[in-house]
Formats: structure tokens, sequence, C-alpha cells
């Protein structure tokens, strides 16, 4: 696939990842996400969660994994889309229709969270950048998003 407009390129301050979209897959949480990018949601958000051998986990607005943006939460979407290197997937809370604006990069195979998250996209290049975060929870020193932008 390299429809441009089912991309998005973040801006980190690491360097560029760029994630193929799957609407496919998960199509309104997909859709979420290009919408929220669009309105410049995730411009300087930080990744407040980077477990080594786990995930990086942002978009929440306070920076503490607490909050998600002023839209309604989602269904899950959930789906056969196996966590591996490079997934992209929805943080929720305990509820499975509690998805709304976080998402986490899987930095390794995770299979304890597949068809328990909804799998939206994959990372098509960058993730070395992805590899480079800092580490924490929370992240003493978080690296952030500068920008996210669907791809036009």
């Amino acid at each position: 696939m390299s429809d441009a407009k089912e991309q998005l390129i973040l801006e980190t301050s690491k360097g560029e990842v760029v994630i193929e979209l799957r609407p496919d897959l998960a199509p309104n949480h997909v859709a979420r996400l290009k919408e929220l990018a669009s309105e410049g949601f995730y411009d300087g958000i930080v990744f407040h969660r980077v477990i080594e051998g786990f995930m990086a986990q942002v978009g929440c607005p306070h920076g503490v994994g607490t909050g998600g943006s002023d839209k309604p939460d989602l269904k899950q979407e959930f789906n056969e889309e196996k966590h591996v290197r490079g997934t992209c997937s929805m943080a929720r809370s305990a509820s499975p229709d509690s998805a709304n604006s976080q998402f986490f990069i899987c930095f390794d195979d995770a299979p304890f969270l597949n068809r328990q998250y909804t799998v939206w996209g994959q990372v098509t290049s960058g993730m070395e950048n992805i590899d480079k975060l800092e580490r924490g929870e929370p992240v003493a020193n978080p690296d952030k998003i500068i920008s996210m932008k669907v791809a036009s």
C-alpha cells in the first residue's frame, strides 16, 4: 500500500517515523487518529511510558497516561493482526471500549496483546528512531512527537 492518505508521518525528537495505516483492520480508530493528527492534537505530546523490550506509549495530553482527547471513547476493533515489532495499537483502560487518543508502538513481539488491543497500523520506516526513545515508566526526560501529520 502506498496510498499517501493512509500514512502518518511522525516527526519525533529522535527523528522521523512513518506509519502505514490499516483502515481495513480498524476503520474507526484510523479515522480518529487521522482526525486528531489533522487538528494538531499530537504535536508536542510526550512518550510517557517507554518500556524496554515491550513498547512506547504516547497520546496523553497531560503527559502521564491519564487522559485522552475531548472526543468520545471508541468501541474496540480487535482483529487478528499480531502485535510484533513496529505494530501500532491503541492503549485503553480495563474496558475494551475505552480507547481514545493514546497508542503504543511495539519494540518486540507481544503475543499476549493479540486480540486484546486494537491494531491500526505498522511502522514502515524510522523504527530505529523509536528504538532511541528515552525509557521509563514514567519517563524522567521524555521524548516527544514534534508533529504528526497525515501524509498527503
